[in-house]
């Protein structure tokens, strides 16, 4: 019995991952609906691992269902929008203070490999790749930190700031902020985990900064074009 509730339980999360990924990267936006049918056909999963998936979106509010309307991708308001910064606040500043130099140290060639990717894409302006960056930094400071329960919190964190990002940004290209990472990295490394947690903070800010939080109208969009899409 194990065994098969492990399996489902794998299922039911990569239906969850895949998601939660296009959502991150902004394929699939704020107020977009998601049709279980699509989804099962494009993933190749079972209806009930679908609707298993999309309930613990719920739970997570990064999706809404609404009785005889079905689900749609979470569309957070100006309110809601501001207090996942808030929140982002408290546990980024938890998981830095769990940092520290050994722990850095041992993640020293991941760390390095991030930043250059992140750099790399600023180059670009691959808007796609900057939004991942931006991401998997926030995450990968998290599994340096070696707490599951804040990773588990951050990461749900991160998609509903995705959606937030997708919905009131100002900009068409993010900016990267490669310095302020470097900034927080140079920080942990040195055992300076306040003065991390002070340039995280103007990180925050800045990315707040970026955003026009008023209402703004749901774009059309395709979602068996946007679960396609890759990384």
């Amino acid at each position: 019995m194990s065994g098969v509730a492990s399996a489902r339980q794998q299922e039911v999360q990569r239906i969850v991952d895949s998601l939660s990924m296009a959502i991150a990267q902004h394929r699939l936006k704020p107020g977009m609906r998601l049709v279980e049918a699509q989804i099962v056909d494009v993933l190749s999963a079972n209806r009930n691992h679908v609707q298993a998936a999309l309930q613990r979106l719920a739970l997570q509010h990064i999706v809404t269902i609404a009785p005889n309307r079905g689900a749609k991708v979470a569309q957070p308001e100006a309110r809601e929008a501001r207090e996942v910064f808030i929140a982002r606040r408290a546990i980024e500043h938890a998981v830095l203070a769990g940092i520290s130099i050994g722990k850095m140290a041992l993640h020293y060639d991941e760390i390095e490999a991030h930043l250059q990717a992140g750099e790399e894409a600023a180059t670009r302006e691959d808007r796609r790749d900057i939004i991942r960056e931006l991401s998997q930094f926030h995450l990968l400071l998290a599994k340096i930190s070696d707490n599951q329960v804040l990773s588990e919190m951050l990461s749900t964190l991160m998609v509903r700031s995705s959606l937030i990002v997708a919905l009131y940004q100002r900009n068409d290209t993010p900016d990267c902020q490669c310095r302020e990472h470097r900034g927080v990295i140079t920080a942990l490394r040195a055992g300076e985990v306040e003065r991390a947690q002070i340039i995280m903070d103007e990180h925050l800010h800045h990315i707040e900064q970026q955003l026009e939080l008023d209402d703004v109208p749901i774009p059309s969009l395709n979602l068996r074009d946007a679960l396609l899409s890759s990384w």
